[in-house]
């Protein structure tokens, strides 16, 4: 079967040019530029990488970005009090605490602090709670992706059978209830299994749709995707490698290359779901800047 490639690289850039275009109307208008900003707490290489990257998308489109450092040992409390900034500074849209944060800093009591009107991660429990009843609200930017993805291609996803493999509060979870819900991308009968699941391949061989988000490089193979089916693979770890220069590659959760000639429609690892993250969190930005969702 011949497959076609969900290219996450080239849905991202088109709507970064929409958001882009329209940063410029406001701007021609007088009206306020979007203002997204990050906290960073301690030095975690892979986070510097996540804050760098969403500051240069912010730019590319026109946005204001502000980026606070917090060092290792920034108490709790000294984080709050600067969340609590940030939810006063009217001149800042939305804002993000990059995660993970160091172990003597409760995150749930992190997320909670911050505005629901500036939650742009969709992490908070009001924007999660407006989400299970179909309320307009911020969705945390992976799962709003993938729906993004879904739409962009044309896939049905209305009466089909959607197996999400984990259940992660920042994938999984979210993404269950996206792909129930009703709306366009959505309407789905969805099965959600995770590391206690018995009999896991009896599952994944029912998917039309397969989302994939646990973490583990190639733990799905071609014997557990039925034909024709589309395959999200939101996975991705560094693994080594003696074919790159750098000496690693990163690999998604699913065995591209058996797994693809039995799809109709499938993500690559890397260029799939991940250049749609923070594409999300750019769109959750703007809603925020027009005061779409809370006026």
């Amino acid at each position: 079967m011949s497959y076609q490639l969900i290219d996450g690289k080239k849905v991202a850039k088109e709507l970064q040019e929409k958001i882009k275009s329209e940063v410029q109307d406001l701007q021609k208008q007088g009206k306020k530029i979007p203002h997204l900003a990050a906290i960073l707490v301690g030095n975690d290489g892979a986070s510097e990488v996540y804050v760098q990257n969403k500051i240069k998308a912010c730019e590319n489109v026109g946005f204001h970005s502000s980026l606070i450092r917090l060092s290792e040992n920034t108490s709790e409390q000294e984080l709050l009090n600067e969340v609590e900034k940030l939810n006063q500074d009217y001149d800042v849209d939305g804002f993000i605490v990059q995660l993970p944060l160091p172990l003597h800093i409760n995150e749930q009591k992190v997320i909670e602090a911050i505005h629901p009107s500036k939650d742009v991660d969709g992490f908070h429990p009001i924007n999660v709670g407006r989400m299970v009843l179909n309320l307009p609200t911020y969705i945390s930017a992976t799962p709003y992706g993938i729906t993004k993805l879904l739409e962009y291609y044309n896939i049905e996803t209305t009466g089909k059978h959607c197996v999400v493999i984990g259940r992660s509060h920042i994938v999984g979870l979210p993404m269950s209830i996206l792909m129930q819900r009703n709306a366009k991308i959505g309407n789905a009968t969805v099965t959600i299994c995770h590391s206690k699941t018995k009999n896991l391949k009896d599952y994944t061989l029912s998917a039309d749709i397969l989302i994939c988000a646990i973490g583990r490089p190639h733990f799905i193979t071609a014997d557990m995707v039925k034909e024709g089916a589309v395959v999200i693979d939101v996975g991705t770890t560094r693994i080594e490698s003696k074919t790159t220069k750098s000496g690693y590659q990163l690999v998604g959760d699913v065995k591209f290359d058996e797994v693809a000639p039995k799809c109709s429609y499938i993500t690559p690892v890397p260029g799939g779901v991940g250049p749609m993250t923070i594409t999300s969190l750019l769109l959750n930005t703007l809603s925020a800047a027009k005061k779409e969702i809370y006026s």
